[in-house]
């Protein structure tokens, strides 16, 4: 449901800052031609009318909200500070506005598979961006992590991090329908907001207060539809595998996949076929964080970011069935895309103690809150720029690790070299191995995961 600003404030201020942006596109997209920017401002006028905008920011971090945007002001503004935006995934079957996913999707996401998902954020993935442009970093949190929860009434409890949204979204809904308030539309983006507002608050204390400057919430119908406009997507697994619940079934080695396949590719959290095979949901979060190097790798190699009408379905693939802050902006996003697609970035997942389960029988991961976030600030601490190298020397990763309890790792083996890239004929994509979930995946190629 889109929300347009109210118009106040308009005048010399702002239309400068539009001249500035139109400028600043027209500059950067020259040698398209004069047609290429009318049809991106357009096109980003149109994405910012049709996402959902959401207060939960404001809600979570009244104090450090940022200021509103609208449809009527695009920007590409420099950024004047490190930017951290919370991605998260939601493994339901509703949409934004909680209707039924539509019929194709539903049999997609395969119907064996035992993972009702509710309002839980099955992904959880901050995304730290250097304002001086430097190497990004992306921290995914496994799901099952055992937490204190934040940011709603009767908050304080230890469950799932991914639980934080639907327990705020329950407590939202019950607080209004209780007071006699009517069951709409109203009342239930209010309590998605207030879910979403849970699992921000909730997820920023767990890593000691970093701020979360944006958010950006995707459900499985965004995913499937932009996997769709950009099939087919080429992955790489080290051995051959098979799910019947997610649907999985791949060969080892490098294959392309379509969007169907790309759903069971980053929901799968085990190996019917082989009962022996250690796969584990933390080896399901590199499977997604694999599946986004990939995306960002196949979009740069194939001129997507230059491909006008392949951007436009990209993006209207995604704008109606996602939710963002009120000052995330599409422009800014796009600046940063084509540094993230070169490569630019490394995913790593928070280490765990092992697997638990809590007192109500529930499966968990088991942390160390302070390892936690000693491991963040680690990662997200601005490093001094690498020495030239006319070549990569790092070893490859082996599989002496595999325990869950190996992935207690130490804040400055949290950030351990990257493997060498080991490169493949010239007729398929350079790959990169990697044995297990631990350690940094690096952007600029096409990763090959468990």
């Amino acid at each position: 449901m889109a929300e347009q600003g109210s118009g106040a404030g308009a005048g010399p201020a702002r239309r400068r800052r539009w001249l500035r942006a139109v400028l600043i596109v027209a500059t950067v997209l020259a040698l398209a031609g004069a047609g290429a920017v009318v049809y991106v401002v357009q096109l980003a006028g149109r994405f910012n009318a049709n996402v959902h905008r959401s207060d939960a920011l404001s809600e979570a971090f009244a104090e450090t909200a940022s200021p509103s945007a609208t449809a009527s002001t695009p920007s590409v503004p420099k950024l004047s500070k490190d930017t951290n935006i919370l991605i998260m995934g939601l493994d339901s079957r509703l949409d934004e506005n909680g209707r039924p996913l539509p019929q194709d999707i539903q049999n997609a996401l395969h119907a064996g598979d035992d993972s009702g998902g509710f309002y839980n954020a099955n992904v959880l993935m901050l995304v730290h961006i250097p304002a001086d442009g430097s190497r990004s970093t992306a921290i995914s949190v496994p799901r099952d992590d055992y937490v204190q929860t934040a940011g709603f009434p009767g908050a304080g409890f230890k469950t799932k991090v991914k639980e934080a949204y639907s327990y705020g979204f329950a407590a939202k809904q019950a607080a209004l329908l209780g007071a006699g308030g009517p069951n709409d539309d109203a009342t239930y983006q209010a309590a998605r907001d207030a879910g979403r507002a849970a699992e921000l608050a909730t997820v920023s204390a767990f890593l000691g207060g970093v701020r979360i400057d944006h958010f950006v919430e995707i459900t499985m119908v965004a995913f499937y539809q932009v996997a769709r406009a950009i099939a087919p997507i080429t992955v790489c697994v080290n051995r051959a595998t098979q799910d019947t619940f997610s649907g999985a079934d791949f060969r080892a080695g490098t294959q392309q996949i379509d969007a169907q396949q790309a759903m069971a590719f980053v929901r799968q959290r085990r190996d019917t076929s082989d009962p022996t095979y250690d796969f584990t949901d933390l080896d399901r979060t590199r499977r997604q964080q694999a599946f986004i190097v990939s995306v960002l790798h196949q979009l740069k190699q194939a001129g997507t970011f230059t491909n006008l009408p392949k951007m436009e379905a990209v993006l209207d693939a995604v704008s109606k069935n996602m939710a963002v802050d009120r000052s995330l902006d599409l422009l800014t996003l796009a600046q940063q895309a084509t540094s993230l697609t070169g490569g630019n970035i490394s995913f790593s997942t928070l280490p765990i103690l092992g697997f638990g389960t809590s007192p109500d029988g529930a499966s968990v991961n088991l942390v160390d809150v302070a390892q936690i976030q000693a491991t963040v600030r680690a990662l997200l601490a601005p490093t001094p720029p690498p020495a030239p190298k006319a070549t990569r020397t790092a070893p490859a990763p082996t599989a002496a690790q595999s325990s869950p309890a190996a992935g207690a790792a130490s804040p400055s083996s949290a950030a351990a070299p990257a493997p060498t890239a080991t490169p493949t004929p010239t007729t398929a994509p350079t790959t990169t191995t990697y044995a297990d979930w631990q350690g940094q995946l690096q952007g600029g190629s096409v990763p090959c995961v468990k």
